[in-house]
């Protein structure tokens, strides 16, 4: 499970590529110059840095903000960046203290602070920021004091094996910006921790003016700025030629100028675009992948990587609906689900199925699950077992539920523009219809798709989470208390033991204890089928190839585009700028 999108989007950015290592070794020193244009297949809902909850933005805002802390993409091990150092960690473990850099500084040139850091992480705590998906991995963050103007001193009120980690990745806001009148100044992390209604006015001045005035001019002090937004169109992104970081030893030095991400919803018109040279890069759909660009003409100009990333896809029931909380049913829906078919047929084989959460390389994996196969008898047995049959001859399933005759009739919502994901819907769609069951597709345009998601307004959805390279938390997404105020547990999924272990977990630190105990979630979750889990895609990206410093390493997925460059002779767009102009 990913820890949050925006927190996850970290260790994305930090993480490289799995391919064929074009573009390594060799004496060639990286330049700055050239643009990237990358594939967007739908406009962030926003990019509010911290209520925001959706990869398109996640992607964009790694550009432009940091952390107190980052992943080693070859150790997977924190290391600083906003930091000086990793924090000193009480005894206890309930206090961390962390020293802040002295050089770095926001995009328009004014100091990051330590002011900076405690207005952010007073801003997650906030109730009425809209950021109940990230603020619960700071649940036991119950104070926060600055020490001196670089030193930042977090208290816990219990112990959590995850708090370096999450304190180590927020995102860092610059307080002058996203909170100009300075409302929060003279409110305490505790104060933030009581009754909502009861906050004072200024916080509620503060909450309503964040939810509302940040979704489309990001600022922050990382290596790009944001340039300009054409909804529909494009997010532009430029290199900061004032970053603070330029030559500092362990942090990824940007190269290329201009970051655009095109936004082209319809994944055929965009490898149109990338063929003629509109693009720099794309994830191809599986049948793009193995059909439509294996001509020598594509190779030439493009290399494909392929790697199964940190994600899983599935098909989420709403557990709060009277056709669904019955966990027969929802266990049927998986036996209807011929997975095996859709992994050769959708994916035309780049994937493999899963039935967790956890990332199947993860040692917390539980290997031993129950795998659902395809087996249409099993499921009309399931539901004639709850009671499901068709008592007046209309060829649709039926039962008496809360006093009233209810038909299995229901309807599986999908984004627009994502082919596989509606491939899916379909494929179940004909098969469930064979059965008595009258299930509709819907396709939605994202944002519209994501409020429906948040607001629990359908029966069916089918969706995908970023998992962990790292030990995870499965709090956020299958806890119940993250079914309300837009949580991330939008099916409405309530099980007393999985809150009983979600619990536990974050408090135990020994690792054997914990492996047991999700093990036992994972169990609990196969049984009751909350998800029907569909597969890992195996992620094809394609890249152009004048881009040097595409890395392979073992331990980790993704992209670094960071890393990336090109040569001089080989760059297409923008002014090339001189070594005098930029460190490198």
């Amino acid at each position: 499970m990913r820890l949050s999108v925006l927190l996850a989007l970290v260790l994305f950015l930090t993480l490289t590529l799995r391919g064929d290592g074009f573009g390594q070794g060799g004496a060639e020193q990286p330049v700055t110059g050239d643009w990237l244009l990358t594939h967007s297949l739908s406009d962030p809902e926003q990019l509010n840095p911290l209520t925001s909850n959706d990869a398109s933005a996640s992607e964009v805002l790694g550009y432009i903000f940091e952390s107190l802390l980052q992943l080693d993409p070859r150790t997977l091990q924190l290391k600083p960046l906003l930091a000086e150092s990793r924090p000193e960690i009480s005894k206890d473990k309930l206090s961390y203290t962390f020293k802040l850099r002295r050089d770095a500084h926001f995009s328009d040139g004014r100091p990051l602070t330590g002011d900076d850091v405690l207005f952010s992480i007073k801003t997650i705590k906030c109730p009425l920021v809209d950021a109940p998906f990230l603020r619960v991995y700071f649940d036991s963050i119950v104070d926060a004091q600055l020490i001196d103007p670089h030193t930042i001193r977090f208290t816990t009120k219990e112990p959590y094996f995850m708090n370096e980690e999450q304190l180590g990745f927020f995102l860092v806001l610059p307080r002058h910006i996203y909170d100009p009148e300075n409302l929060l100044k003279n409110i305490g992390v505790r104060d933030l921790l009581g009754n909502p209604a009861k906050l004072p006015d200024q916080v509620k001045r503060f909450a309503d003016n964040f939810n509302k005035n940040f979704s489309r001019n990001p600022v922050g002090s990382g290596p790009y700025k944001f340039a300009f937004w054409k909804t529909g169109q494009e997010v532009q992104l430029v290199r900061d030629p004032s970053y603070w970081a330029y030559g500092k030893a362990g942090i990824d030095q940007p190269h290329i100028d201009r970051v655009r991400f095109r936004v082209i919803n319809n994944p055929d018109a965009a490898l149109i675009q990338l063929k003629s040279g509109d693009l720099d890069t794309m994830d191809l759909t599986p049948i793009q992948a193995t059909r439509g660009t294996g001509s020598d003409r594509f190779k030439r100009q493009f290399a494909k990587y392929e790697f199964y990333g940190a994600a899983y896809s599935y098909i989420g029931w709403n557990n709060a609906s009277p056709i669904f909380r019955d966990k027969r049913v929802r266990q049927a829906m998986t036996y209807f689900t011929n997975r095996e078919q859709m992994v050769k047929s959708i994916l035309f084989g780049l994937g493999r199925i899963v039935e967790s959460p956890i990332y199947f390389n993860r040692p917390e994996y539980y290997k031993n699950l129950y795998n659902y196969p395809f087996d249409p008898k099993k499921a009309l047995a399931l539901l004639a077992e709850a009671g499901w049959k068709d008592t007046d001859g209309d060829g649709i399933l039926d039962k008496v539920i809360d006093g009233r005759k209810v038909p299995l009739r229901f309807e599986i919502k999908v984004n627009y523009g994502n082919d596989v994901r509606e491939a899916v819907a379909l494929t179940l769609q004909d098969e469930l219809k064979k059965h008595g069951i009258a299930a509709s597709v819907r396709r939605l345009d994202w944002t519209i798709f994501l409020d429906d998601v948040k607001n629990h307004k359908f029966d069916a959805v089918i969706l995908g989470w970023q998992m962990s390279f790292t030990e995870g938390d499965n709090f956020q997404v299958w806890h119940s208390s993250q079914a309300d105020n837009k949580g991330s547990n939008a099916i409405s999924f309530k099980n007393a033991r999985v809150d009983q272990i979600l619990e536990a977990y974050r408090r135990e630190f020994d690792e054997k204890k914990r492996f047991e105990m999700a093990k036992e979630f994972q169990r609990i979750l196969n049984d009751e089928q909350p998800y029907t889990f569909l597969f890992a895609r195996k992620t094809v990206s394609a890249v152009d190839r004048r881009f040097r410093g595409v890395e392979v390493l073992s331990t980790s997925t993704g992209f670094n585009p960071f890393e990336w460059w090109v040569p001089r002779p080989l760059q297409k767009y923008g002014t090339r700028q001189t070594a005098s102009q930029t460190a490198n």
